[in-house]
């Protein structure tokens, strides 16, 4: 294990060429937040990342520290991906469990924060089950811990890096762009690719709309054709639509909407079939929530789940997959994907058409712990590029080997 110095080189090059300083000391909340060249940057320093560690080379940029997980919602790939990021940088994991926190009993949001960020470098978080709640509660405690820090109370300021919430998912979209780009042999062969995104059928109610809802608000940026693809009645967040138009016109690219599956797979060059629930109905769950109606969330469900089972014919079949551009665009799922006759009788996609896109699937899950490792890596060094290049001099070893 060797590292590829002339790959590395190259990416080091066009990390120099970004203009990423206002990272330093910053969160990530939202794909478009960023500037262009930040998320170009966000790509670029996992790439370095990755290869430095296929090259056998640590990137273990602290010596101490904690990155405190919170998850409010289920989750296997990103927790594990954050765990990851947090390791491959030489931070200690310690996951917040609220239930056997103080948080029940009338903890404060500022208080909890800095109670936790005595030594921590980084907070990820993911909130994504309720409208207007999960966003606001991450800028809630980013707001505490910089309180903190300012007050003298924290010796740091941990980055906060979103993990999911109620707007975006952008680790996800993140790493499925470094998927893309990758696989598509270079951003700059990105222009004019059509992207279907689109609802899919599944059997159970209430996920999240983050996920379409980060494609579209980050696939735009790159001057790719999108389409939004749902029944009528399944519609996301009317301000991330607006979001992906200006980002489209600005880009080269489009953005426009159908509540045709087919019409959206014609000629894909990348699709993205996944089942989420419609934002007025995430609304009402929301409100429902707080308002304590249980009995009220169960009816929604009931109801929500009878209006799936009208729409059981959106799935990623192999007939739509044959009508794609050659009959092969690349399929992607954030996972775990509901895959009919396996998972459930009837689901998001054939079994087959998984089946076919399996390492490929995995392949795309695979960049999401060097993206986080990024967003924390460039929030915590004003000069990036200089301390890669000084992980890479160094080369001191991941694993043992024999000289």
């Amino acid at each position: 294990m060797a590292l590829d110095t002339r790959k590395f080189d190259a990416l080091l090059t066009q990390l120099k060429g970004l203009e990423c300083k206002d990272m330093y000391d910053n969160d990530f909340f939202l794909t478009w937040e960023k500037t262009d060249d930040e998320l170009k940057a966000v790509w670029t320093v996992a790439d370095i990342l990755r290869t430095l560690r296929e090259g056998n080379v640590s990137t273990k940029v602290f010596d101490s520290g904690l990155g405190i997980s919170l998850f409010r919602d289920n989750s296997t790939r990103t927790r594990f991906s954050f765990a990851s990021a947090c390791n491959l940088l030489g931070l200690e994991v310690q996951d917040l469990d609220e239930g056997k926190s103080q948080i029940a009993h009338g903890e404060t949001v500022r208080e909890t924060a800095n109670m936790i960020s005595f030594m921590a470098d980084v907070i990820g978080i993911r909130d994504d089950m309720y409208i207007g709640k999960g966003n606001a509660y991450m800028h809630a405690v980013s707001d505490a811990v910089r309180e903190g820090h300012d007050a003298g109370v924290l010796e740091q300021r941990p980055t906060l890096v979103n993990l999911q919430c109620d707007i975006d998912h952008p680790t996800q979209t993140m790493a499925d762009m470094d998927h893309i780009i990758h696989y598509f042999g270079g951003i700059e062969n990105l222009k004019g690719k059509k992207v279907a995104m689109t609802w899919a059928y599944s059997p159970s109610y209430g996920k999240p709309l983050s996920v379409p809802q980060g494609v579209i608000g980050l696939f735009t940026r790159l001057g790719m054709d999108v389409v939004l693809a749902h029944p009528e009645g399944y519609e996301v967040m009317g301000e991330v639509e607006e979001v992906a138009k200006a980002n489209a016109a600005r880009s080269g690219g489009s953005f426009t909407k159908t509540n045709s599956m087919a019409e959206a797979f014609r000629d894909a060059d990348i699709v993205y079939p996944k089942s989420w629930a419609p934002y007025a109905a995430m609304e009402q769950r929301t409100e429902l929530y707080g308002n304590g109606n249980f009995d009220g969330i169960q009816a929604l469900e009931q109801q929500l789940l009878a209006q799936n089972a009208q729409h059981k014919d959106w799935t990623c079949s192999e007939k739509l997959m044959s009508t794609t551009r050659d009959g092969k665009a690349l399929y992607l799922h954030c996972l775990p994907a509901d895959i009919t006759g396996v998972s459930c009788e009837a689901g998001e996609v054939d079994a087959s058409v998984f089946d076919r896109y399996r390492d490929p699937l995995y392949k795309q899950a695979s960049y999401k712990p060097y993206v986080i490792a990024a967003m924390i890596f460039l929030s915590k060094f004003q000069d990036p590029a200089a301390v890669l290049r000084q992980l890479a001099e160094r080369g001191q070893q991941r694993q043992f080997e024999m000289k």
